[in-house]
């Protein structure tokens, strides 16, 4: 049986399960609760470095877990301005706190259109329910 998982209101979500918070033109991606549930401990993360230009649904990164390892999907282009270092020594904090001290990486935004394909949270539980 899967915990309760959080679906913050203010975020928007991808089917591949990663999340984006818009402030500006800068977005700050993540894994969703769901995501870090499934994939249970965390032990390893590898990102692109800060600088590097992506397309929407591009690789940015993989994660890996006891369970599996797995690409992370970037639901926008943008270019990476900041990876959180802090992931390195302690990648099991996307466990702990995956939309808070658990972010990815921050992007400056020159694609926003997919936005409008991610889901909003009431959406994005509904789908996880059917999975």
């Amino acid at each position: 049986m899967m915990a309760e998982l959080k679906y913050p209101e203010d975020l928007k979500y991808a089917e591949s399960d990663e999340w984006v918070r818009i402030q500006g033109d800068v977005a700050t991606v993540g894994l969703s609760d769901y995501a870090q549930d499934a994939l249970n401990d965390i032990v390893y993360l590898e990102l692109k470095e800060v600088g590097t230009a992506i397309a929407a649904g591009e690789s940015f990164g993989e994660v890996e877990s006891v369970k599996a390892a797995s690409d992370v999907i970037l639901p926008i282009g943008g270019e990476i301005i900041e990876v959180n270092t802090a992931l390195e020594d302690e990648p099991e904090i996307i466990n702990s706190d995956p939309y808070g001290e658990g972010w990815l990486v921050k992007v400056r935004v020159t694609d926003d259109s997919p936005l409008a394909d991610l889901m909003d949270a009431g959406a994005y539980k509904a789908y996880n329910e059917t999975r």
